[in-house]
């Protein structure tokens, strides 16, 4: 992926492979492309993209996936604030919502 970097090596993002059923839907609702399927499971293939929005993790029927909101989220909102990218991905994360007009 060559999309937007974040912090190196900062994001909380943690995969539970034993617990991933492999249906692909974080996949799906991620923004930045950071996990991929390997061998049936999903992988964290671009780490560092990582904006922690916490789709991921809201859409994992299997709990596999966490990710706490930080810095990447935090990102998020500036750029969207900046116009850059089209508005905040951070509102998929509970805790975003009651940030005033972040939703």
């Amino acid at each position: 992926m060559t999309g937007m970097r974040y912090l190196k090596n900062v994001t909380t993002l943690k995969l539970d492979p034993e617990r991933c059923l492999g249906c692909g839907l974080c996949l799906e609702v991620c923004p930045q492309a950071v996990l991929a399927l390997a061998v049936g499971k999903a992988v964290i293939a671009d780490r560092d993209a990582c904006m922690e929005c916490g789709a991921c993790a809201l859409n994992c029927p299997a709990g596999a996936l966490e990710v706490q909101a930080g810095v990447g989220c935090a990102q998020a909102v500036i750029n969207g604030a900046l116009g850059r990218g089209g508005g905040s991905a951070c509102c998929c994360s509970p805790d975003s919502r009651s940030v005033g007009g972040c939703c």
